[in-house]
């Protein structure tokens, strides 16, 4: 994609309101993804450690803020100054795993609401990225390499906790460390961060954009 168009899809992204619609989307598809790393054992282990099944899902969903926010030096619990989101998420989770006959689970897993959910999932982590570099520039205005990392962290903490989210549930994956095998979502949030940091602190996407427009002209 041409970085301008890139950044114009963005800026209107950012504009966006994300709650409650594409936060829902947020939190229905990090419920999906504990239940199916669960697998066959989710039922069971939801029923038996359900305060387990929680606190680890609420990893998953939060798990950008609370890294960004320990990597800035900032309170974790500042995340949680209002209830509407924990709330949000606490429904989605509950729905997800204990809906009476799987009904919820059973929908969000039929493949055009599981588009539409992952669609709307990569909107509010655009945003997320955005929102993370611009964060992080206004702490450290000339720490590019932070402001990457923030927005990478951002918008793909999830992967990054997997396997602390895991060890909550008493599993121990040392070998799913991220950082050793960077999955697609992460190395896009690096390459959007990026195109973020060079949009705020260089003019080099606007040239780029220009030089583009000539050559078609």
């Amino acid at each position: 994609m041409d970085p301008e168009a890139f950044l114009d899809l963005a800026n209107v992204v950012t504009k966006l309101k994300m709650y409650p619609y594409f936060e829902i989307a947020h939190c229905v598809v990090a419920c999906l993804y504990v239940r199916e790393d669960l697998a066959a054992g989710a039922h069971p282990f939801s029923r038996k450690h359900p305060f387990a099944c929680w606190i680890s899902t609420m990893m998953s969903i939060f798990a950008g803020g609370i890294l960004a926010c320990l990597l800035l030096g900032e309170p974790v619990l500042s995340l949680f100054k209002t209830h509407d989101q924990i709330v949000l998420a606490t429904v989605v989770w509950y729905l997800i795993f204990y809906s009476p006959f799987d009904v919820i689970y059973k929908v969000c897993k039929f493949l055009p609401v599981k588009l539409v959910m992952a669609t709307l999932k990569e909107v509010i982590r655009c945003k997320k990225v955005h929102d993370g570099v611009a964060h992080a520039a206004k702490i450290y205005p000339n720490g590019y390499v932070v402001m990457v990392a923030v927005g990478v962290i951002k918008g793909n903490g999830a992967a990054i906790t997997k396997v602390f989210e895991r060890l909550l549930r008493g599993i121990w994956t040392p070998s799913s460390i991220e950082v050793m095998q960077p999955s697609f979502p992460t190395k896009a949030c690096a390459i959007a961060a990026l195109i973020f940091v060079l949009e705020k602190k260089t003019d080099l996407i606007s040239e780029i954009g220009r030089a583009s427009c000539r050559e078609r002209v």
